[in-house]
């Protein structure tokens, strides 16, 4: 076997269903893949709708832990992988057809135990982004620096290769024995740089190289809203001191001058002046309103470690 899909899901049945259909219908033979789907601990119908497929498809695989965050969900899934290649996605994504073909394509030309495949995420055709869902996936909306960084592909147009800071989990693979020696790290119990932190140590102690292919392709099916904007960054935020306690040259906790600077503005007064003028105009204010307010909530994550 080629290909272990390895997706952790937490109470998203619904779209859990799509993910998976879209997986069982790619132009892959089945005897070349499996899907292995890790429940964290979900409280909705996500058991019954994985025991769904596990039934009709003999290369789907189900299994199940306590609430633990996605690292360790993820690192479930490779214990029972038996595939030698490791293709991530998020119980989100919708994937094209030629999904895994176009991974193990890349693979195939870069069989290198540290060569690692970034595919293109985009959002699903059916979501009406709004202004914050385009601010948080273009990195570079304003001066080149207050974009929303939870993609960046603007940055890699007309490239091939990317550095860690693209080690994006959502649409990734990797050699199973890769992963084997260099696991997620367990002490990110929910989302926050867990992705990067690894993307970084396997730069920093594999050498790893990470290959660009825009042809694999999956697609965002998640609306995403301020509130949610607010438990990112503040889970970031959190997230940022587990980094900086292992690599403090990454600077990812701010230094005091500069926290000081984003609570300038960042706070309530500020935010609302912001705020009024979103609303009576467009482009780089708005972006510069959810730049704003994402480092307020960045912040209380940082101050409530």
């Amino acid at each position: 076997m080629q290909i272990s899909v390895v997706i952790p899901t937490y109470n998203r049945s619904s779209i859990l269903q799509e993910c998976l259909q879209a997986l069982v219908e790619q132009d892959l033979p089945r005897k070349d893949y499996e899907v292995i789907v890790v429940d964290d601990g979900s409280q909705d119908r996500t058991k019954e709708v994985a025991e769904e497929f596990v039934h009709a498809h003999d290369h789907i695989r189900y299994f199940h832990q306590k609430n633990q965050g996605q690292g360790k969900a993820r690192n479930l899934g490779f214990e029972h992988a038996k595939g030698s290649i490791i293709v991530l996605i998020n119980d989100d994504m919708i994937v094209r057809k030629d999904f895994l073909t176009q991974h193990l394509r890349t693979h195939l030309r870069h069989p290198g135990e540290h060569e690692v495949v970034l595919g293109l995420t985009l959002w699903h055709p059916r979501l009406e982004k709004t202004p914050l869902m385009n601010w948080l996936t273009n990195g570079s909306t304003v001066l080149g620096r207050f974009g929303g960084h939870q993609f960046a592909y603007e940055k890699l147009e007309g490239k091939t290769e990317a550095d860690y800071n693209f080690f994006y989990t959502s649409n990734l693979s990797l050699k199973k024995s890769l992963l084997e020696k260099y696991p997620f790290d367990p002490a990110f119990s929910g989302y926050g740089w867990e992705d990067i932190e690894l993307g970084y140590r396997l730069t920093k102690e594999a050498g790893m190289k990470l290959y660009y292919n825009k042809d694999a392709v999956g697609f965002h099916d998640h609306f995403l809203t301020e509130e949610a904007m607010k438990k990112r960054m503040y889970n970031i935020g959190k997230a940022a001191w587990i980094i900086h306690e292992k690599y403090p040259e990454l600077g990812k906790v701010p230094s005091k001058m500069k926290q000081f600077a984003f609570w300038l503005f960042s706070n309530r007064l500020a935010l609302a002046v912001l705020r009024m003028i979103r609303d009576l105009t467009q482009g780089h204010v708005t972006n510069f309103y959810y730049y704003a307010l994402s480092k307020r909530y960045f912040l209380e994550g940082l101050h409530n470690r």
